[in-house]
C-alpha cells in the first residue's frame, strides 16, 4: 500500500511539473534551454559590481577585446588558471585588451578580495552571486572563458582552465585586436 502511495505521488508530481502537457513557463525552462551566447553574436550586455562597489559594463569595453572569465574561489581550475590570466593581462595595453573575471561566489568580496590579494591579481573581479549574467552566457561549467573582439561578437568560447601565458593565447588575443 505505501509502494502505491508513494508511486501514485510520484506520478500527480510530474503530470503537475510537465504542466499536463502544455509548455513550460519560459522562468522554468531547463538552463540548457535558456537562452545562451551564440559564436559571431553580440555578447549581451551587462551591470556587475567590482571589488570595489563600482558598476562595470561590458559595453563600456566596446573597442576593446575583452576576455570574460566565468568563475569561484572554490573552484581548483579557476584557481589554477588566474596567475596565467594575470600575465596575459599585464602583457596587453588597457586601451586595446581587459580581462573581466565574474566570480559567482555568492560571499561576494568577502572571499574573492583575499584571493586577490593573495594572487597579487591586478584585473577587475566583478561578482554575480545570483549567477544570472553565467545564465545568460550558458556558462554551465566552471571556467568558461568567451572571448569578446572589438565590435563586442563573441569570438570564442572555452571551457575549462587553460594555460593564458600559452603562445596561442598571446596570438589569439592578437588576431582578435587585428580583427
Amino acid at each position: 500500500m505505501m509502494r502505491l502511495t508513494i508511486a501514485g505521488t510520484v506520478v500527480c508530481l510530474m503530470v503537475a511539473a510537465a504542466g499536463l502537457g502544455g509548455a513550460a513557463p519560459p522562468d522554468i525552462l531547463p538552463v540548457a534551454e535558456r537562452n545562451v551566447v551564440k559564436l559571431g553574436e553580440s555578447a549581451p550586455n551587462f551591470h556587475l559590481r567590482d571589488l570595489n562597489g563600482q558598476p562595470v559594463a561590458l559595453s563600456d569595453l566596446r573597442g576593446k577585446v575583452v576576455l570574460l572569465n566565468f568563475w569561484a574561489t572554490w573552484c581548483g581550475p579557476c584557481r589554477v588558471e588566474m596567475p596565467a590570466m594575470e600575465q596575459l593581462y599585464r602583457t596587453f595595453s588597457r586601451r586595446d585588451f581587459e580581462i573581466l573575471a565574474v566570480s559567482t561566489d555568492a560571499q561576494g568580496a568577502a572571499v574573492t578580495r583575499p584571493f586577490q590579494q593573495e594572487n597579487h591579481l591586478t584585473f577587475p573581479i566583478l561578482h554575480d552571486a545570483d549567477y544570472r549574467v553565467g545564465l545568460t552566457y550558458g556558462a554551465r561549467t566552471l571556467p568558461m572563458t568567451f572571448m569578446v573582439d572589438r565590435q563586442g561578437i563573441v569570438r570564442h568560447q572555452i571551457f575549462g582552465a587553460r594555460d593564458w601565458g600559452a603562445p596561442e593565447a598571446h596570438q589569439l588575443v592578437q588576431m582578435l585586436m587585428k580583427s
